[in-house]
């Protein structure tokens, strides 16, 4: 076997990066210690590397609270996260109750999978001691509802979510967990560690146990039934519905 041959032989077999929509927030639970405004920072990433890739302008972003919805998208500044493009918001918030920050990105085309990935990714952002509206669902092309309150969970504790694709649930749909792992704190005694990989019921309910504080994403995906072209030819694509979850530390 030629030596380039090897090289590919071994890539092929390698477990390949799992990635990530990611909008993580200055504050999991916003208090009025911690002021009026919630820092957010958006990427498109490997989280427990800390491993960034471009992310182009998205979609769409947006906030919704009390079932209204408001578009974020020119509010988005151009940032340098993990070391590759992203972005970053400041957002004021003025009322007490859930707020949830949704992208719809761009379709990336990713040359290690011969496919288009296309993350809709959310967080849920309680704010002054209100949580009312935590498990809206925004009506996105695929999202996870939550069964459990995606904040104010003790790292042990089980999150629970539906799986759904345009607006039906899952059977057996397929979920990425992975942990961000700032500073490089944690590390995996194998490659098939990084990302954990779990299956929803019949019913598209899926249940996880974080063995660490921090934020957990979770990403469900489905292949969409229609095609994209990349160099003359169609290729497939993928729609991940993305949440990002946040563990506290036992006190």
């Amino acid at each position: 076997m030629s030596r380039l041959a090897l090289i590919a032989a071994l890539l092929a077999a390698a477990p390949a990066a799992a990635h990530y929509g990611m909008i993580i927030p200055s504050d999991a639970m916003l208090s009025q210690e911690d002021g009026r405004s919630v820092d957010l920072t958006v990427s498109f990433s490997h989280p427990f590397e800390e491993d960034g890739m471009i992310l182009e302008r998205p979609e769409a972003f947006t906030v919704t609270h009390a079932g209204e919805t408001t578009d974020l998208l020119g509010d988005l500044s151009e940032a340098t996260v993990m070391d590759a493009p992203g972005f970053t918001l400041t957002y004021d918030v003025e009322r007490p109750g859930a707020h949830i920050f949704a992208m719809t990105p761009v379709p990336y085309w990713e040359p290690a999978e011969d496919a288009f990935i296309q993350h809709f990714t959310k967080v849920v952002v309680p704010a002054y001691g209100d949580d009312e509206g935590w498990d809206a669902e925004l009506g996105l092309r695929t999202e996870i509802e939550p069964l459990t309150k995606p904040f104010g969970l003790w790292a042990g504790n089980v999150f629970q979510g539906i799986v759904k694709l345009e607006g039906e649930p899952v059977p057996y749909a397929e979920v990425e967990v992975e942990f961000y792992n700032e500073g490089q704190a944690a590390t995996a005694p194998s490659e098939l560690m990084i990302t954990q990989t779990i299956k929803a019921d019949a019913d598209g309910v899926f249940t996880y146990a974080a063995p660490n504080p921090g934020w957990w994403g979770f990403a469900a995906l489905n292949t969409a039934p229609e095609t994209m072209e990349q160099d003359g030819e169609a290729k497939a694509v993928e729609l991940g519905a993305v949440i990002w979850v946040r563990f506290e530390e036992w006190q």
